[in-house]
């Protein structure tokens, strides 16, 4: 339940429902009923229906029967004799077999699963399907507590949008709903200092399942010092307890696993593939595009030798200088929800990451909320840019934007023609590039000594002033 505010802006924990939590609760499960009820219909119409819990799923079930799940034949195997079917289409059938026999999941992801396998299939997807709807609607809940106090409308609207557009999590059952989900609901408990002992079992397990997604969060709270970086570390030693006793049990079922997944891995990257970030990748055919930032470098240059090397250095070089600002700062909320905003923009770029992973943006709506509340020059640019940054990473929105590169096939040659087609192919990419930057820039800015007593102080007023209004309109 989403915990009551009292008047100083903190919560009480309680079941206490006010007028304006009532209303964000309502919006948020309608979205979150558009988003199950829609991505259930393409779930069970589409091939790819729960393609990426399959791969888990089935995983699994290979190492409790004792087979390696990183050869796709053991894998196929299994799934068949399961009473799996296959896609009759040769294309589907190519594409099913790329994105589900070749297991790339790691050994912590199987073992966290491996109660769901204990089920049969019917009832262990509609269980996973239940917990990606309830984390979701959890993690949009808490994030709501903090922008609410700020600006309850404009940051009610951004959740709702976020989660009316997220069909295809439910429709293929990706682990990132759950990590993604699980990491806000951990970043809530850290900076309010509630439900530690759950939040570090929050994020410790969404280390486990999609450490690529959580990584960078997890590495600010370490950053940040004091008792924020106590939690990380038992993060850290809650993760490798799990993990340890799933690599035992994976290398003893499977010795050449490390080698069998690195070889799934670049399979499914090889050029033209599924998860190829060049322009010729079969990523782009579908809603769910990937958006690393190699995808955008790629389109000048389809080399992965350039486009990896150049997203890995202007990543780095970003966050250093994003780790260098936190360590020598002095640690407070407001300043921890830049810091996030940041973060969850720029942990998308460095590696693959496809549309599901982002979002992760929830984490930047309690900063647009208090920019906005501040009523700087700075308001209308956050909430423009957090806006188009989630519209365009929506299934939605992507699905209807498949179509403008043919609508526009015709293009100028050279420089102009690749700037063309990187506006046309890669809108969410640039979207979330920029909104990277944009937070960035404004967590240095916001903490440099001369600025932040002042802004500390104007979002209290801010954050004051909206719950006033908010008690008013109750």
């Amino acid at each position: 339940m989403l915990p009551a505010i009292d008047g100083s802006g903190k919560s009480d924990g309680g079941l206490r429902l006010s007028g304006a939590r009532r209303t964000a609760l309502t919006w948020i499960l309608v979205c979150v009923g558009i988003s199950v009820l829609w991505g259930t219909c393409l779930e069970v119409t589409s091939y790819a229906g729960m393609a990426d819990f399959k791969a888990v799923y089935y995983g699994a079930r290979c190492l409790i029967q004792h087979q390696d799940p990183y050869k796709p034949a053991v894998f196929q195997s299994v799934y068949l004799r399961e009473g799996g079917t296959l896609p009759t289409d040769a294309f589907k059938l190519s594409m099913f077999r790329k994105g589900v026999f070749a297991c790339i999941n790691l050994p912590s992801a199987l073992l966290l699963v491996a109660p769901f396998a204990l089920l049969p299939w019917g009832p262990a997807h509609v269980l996973w399907m239940v917990l990606l709807a309830a984390s979701l609607t959890l993690a949009s809940l808490l994030m709501w507590d903090v922008a609410g106090k700020f600006a309850p409308g404009l940051s009610l609207f951004l959740i709702c949008v976020l989660l009316s557009n997220i069909e295809i999590v439910y429709t293929l059952g990706n682990m990132a709903g759950i990590a993604v989900a699980l990491c806000a609901v951990a970043a809530w408990c850290f900076l309010k200092e509630r439900y530690t002992a759950a939040g570090v079992g929050c994020m410790a397990v969404a280390l486990l399942l999609k450490p690529h997604d959580v990584i960078l969060v997890w590495l600010y709270f370490l950053l940040v010092g004091g008792a924020n970086r106590k939690r990380a570390l038992q993060v850290a030693v809650l993760a490798a307890v799990v993990a340890l006793p799933a690599l035992a049990w994976v290398s003893h079922t499977a010795p050449q696993w490390m080698a069998e997944m690195r070889a799934n891995l670049a399979a499914g990257s090889a050029r033209g593939s599924l998860n190829d970030a060049g322009p010729s990748s079969l990523a782009f055919r579908y809603a769910d595009v990937v958006i690393s930032l190699q995808s955008i470098f790629s389109v000048f240059r389809d080399d992965p030798g350039f486009y990896n090397l150049a997203s890995y250095l202007t990543c780095g070089l970003l966050l250093l200088i994003g780790a260098v600002r936190t360590l020598r700062l002095r640690f407070s909320e407001s300043n921890a929800w830049f810091a996030l905003a940041a973060i969850s923009a720029l942990s998308v770029l460095p590696v693959y990451h496809r549309l599901h992973d982002a979002k992760l943006l929830l984490l930047t709506i309690p900063a647009c909320a208090m920019l906005w509340a501040e009523g700087s020059r700075l308001r209308w640019a956050a909430s423009v840019m957090n806006a188009v940054a989630i519209v365009l990473t929506a299934d939605i929105p992507s699905t209807l934007l498949l179509g403008l590169p043919r609508v526009f096939s015709q293009r100028p040659p050279g420089i102009p023609g690749d700037l063309v087609a990187l506006v046309l192919t890669r809108p969410a990419a640039l979207s979330v590039t920029a909104l990277g930057v944009f937070y960035l820039g404004v967590y240095i800015w916001r903490t440099m000594p001369a600025r932040q007593a002042a802004t500390e102080d104007a979002a209290s007023e801010a954050g004051k002033g909206s719950r006033e209004a908010v008690a008013v309109a109750q």
